[in-house]
């Protein structure tokens, strides 16, 4: 069972994980440093624990400590218990769902890993923002996607923002970064997907059209404003589009994900 420690001040250094947590640039360090990731949420840390992540500690207020106690029985990590006024003096935010996670994070899988057996995958190029990778990796799995894999400059699917819009669906997709983006379009080619890329291009075609008669489909998703670069528009084996009213030539990556997802997987054959 956690040892429940209670926590009278806010700078105890026993509290390290969970400071600043507004400060993205600081915690993506910290975080990176310490091979950290924070669950934020009673929901969220249960499917993180479900996914066989090892927490190393949990913040709390002591009125969440009985609704949590099942979870808290099944872990030696400690639990902080401090007033809901000094956690938002440490963390920088009111900490109102209940409980707060630091877990240990794992390594990447390779992407031979990652894609084998899969059917769908979705490739994200340079979305820096978490909360559409959040929701995109939400979209994906609700939607029935196999994977993830996301270019080396994507945003951290683990960073506490991106975790929480996904649901911790960031938690069972399996996922991992590309070691590098320049062939990695032809190299899912020659791995029998299809690739995809969602773009205005003027050779683009409706998605239904795109994804029709394929078994293996990857679809890649590019950042907002600037869209998938042109050497990976070059390089996927078809264009398409989502058909929108006139005057309106696209949806935000996380909308347009999930449409793309849903028409995708309804047009694969059932397996």
């Amino acid at each position: 069972m956690a040892e429940l420690i209670e926590i009278t001040d806010a700078a105890d250094p026993r509290l390290g994980d969970y400071r600043d947590l507004r400060d993205v640039q600081l915690r993506r360090l910290l975080e990176a440093e310490h091979g950290l990731f924070l669950a934020e949420g009673e929901k969220v840390v249960r499917r993180a624990l479900e996914g066989g992540y090892a927490p190393r500690s949990f913040l709390m207020a002591e009125r969440w400590l009985d609704g949590l106690a099942d979870l808290l029985a099944g872990t030696d990590a400690p639990c902080y218990v401090l007033s809901e006024e000094l956690a938002e003096q440490v963390t920088g935010f009111h900490v109102h769902r209940g409980a707060l996670a630091s877990m240990h994070r794992r390594p990447l899988p390779s992407v031979a890993e990652v894609i084998d057996g899969a059917r769908s995958v979705l490739v994200l190029e340079d979305i820096v923002d978490h909360t559409n990778v959040g929701a995109v990796f939400r979209s994906g799995a609700a939607m029935g996607i196999d994977a993830v894999l996301l270019s080396p400059r994507c945003a951290d699917p683990f960073y506490r923002r991106a975790i929480k819009v996904a649901m911790g669906a960031v938690f069972s997709m399996p996922w991992t970064r590309l070691p590098e983006w320049r062939g990695a379009l032809p190299e899912l080619s020659a791995a029998g997907f299809t690739t995809i890329a969602l773009t205005l291009a003027e050779d683009a075609v409706p998605i239904e059209e795109a994804v029709e008669g394929l078994s293996k489909v990857a679809l890649v998703l590019g950042s907002e404003g600037p869209g998938i670069s042109p050497r990976w528009q070059a390089e996927a084996d078809r264009r398409a589009i989502i058909p929108m009213r006139e005057g309106i030539d696209s949806l935000n990556v996380a909308a347009a994900s999930a449409v793309a997802c849903y028409l995708t997987t309804r047009a694969l054959p059932k397996a």
